[in-house]
């Protein structure tokens, strides 16, 4: 009688997979604040979340530290970063200018093709609005200004605005929170009249329109982290 050989065994995960979705999980989860900074990281219990071996958690830890989203402790324990609220100004520099040069190359070099996907990114960020999902009004902003980026059609601004509205998703998550999760309808408002600016090609317009909603946004976050309250005493 011939022998088969076993063939119900389970199949190998491709090498290098695991690492990418532990790593894609707890970046989504930093960003989000799903995991708020300061939350301790306990490589043990990320094996047994993922129900892999440790290797592939610690390389995916070694990426997230490399992206300064966790921190290794002297004593070797391993925390989600804290936000660095004293070294913003450059930030926000660089976050202004780029929605103003992105939104200002759009309107110089946009192709049809390019409306298309930005009006298709900004119904979906309306769509998120009116549901009051931050996380998804999160992603769905970043994918219109992304979209509004690839039709200026210089891959360098492409990349460093990407990057930022990365870098910035946890600020944006506290922006968020400030309006209890309910964006205010001026908010879709503002992206059509950029929108409008672009299918123009109104170069200043669409310049105007992107710094002032940029300004905005880093002047709320700014509100947020000072506070306004006052000491009143009494004389």
């Amino acid at each position: 009688m011939k022998t088969t050989k076993q063939s119900a065994a389970a199949p190998e995960r491709k090498r290098g997979s695991g690492v990418k979705v532990v790593y894609d999980l707890l970046r989504d989860e930093i960003l989000d604040l799903v995991l708020p900074p300061g939350s301790p990281i306990d490589e043990v219990q990320l094996a047994e979340r993922f129900k892999m071996s440790r290797t592939p958690i610690r390389e995916a830890l070694v990426r997230l530290a490399g992206e300064g989203l966790i921190d290794t402790l002297p004593n070797r324990s391993t925390m989600v970063s804290n936000l660095d609220f004293l070294n913003m100004s450059p930030f926000f520099d660089a976050l202004v200018l780029m929605y103003r040069v992105t939104t200002q190359l759009a309107a110089q070099h946009h192709r049809p093709q390019d409306l298309v996907t930005i009006r298709a990114r900004q119904k979906e960020f309306a769509a998120a609005v009116q549901a009051q999902d931050a996380l998804a009004m999160i992603a769905t902003n970043a994918a219109f200004h992304s979209a509004i980026a690839e039709a200026g059609r210089n891959p360098y601004f492409n990349s460093l605005f990407s990057r930022l509205l990365d870098e910035g998703r946890r600020f944006l998550r506290l922006y968020y929170q400030s309006y209890e999760d309910r964006l205010p309808q001026r908010f879709v408002e503002e992206h059509e009249a950029m929108i409008a600016a672009i299918v123009a090609r109104d170069v200043v317009a669409a310049e105007r329109l992107g710094k002032a909603h940029a300004d905005q946004i880093v002047q709320q976050i700014q509100k947020l982290m000072v506070g306004d309250e006052r000491l009143e005493i009494a004389l």
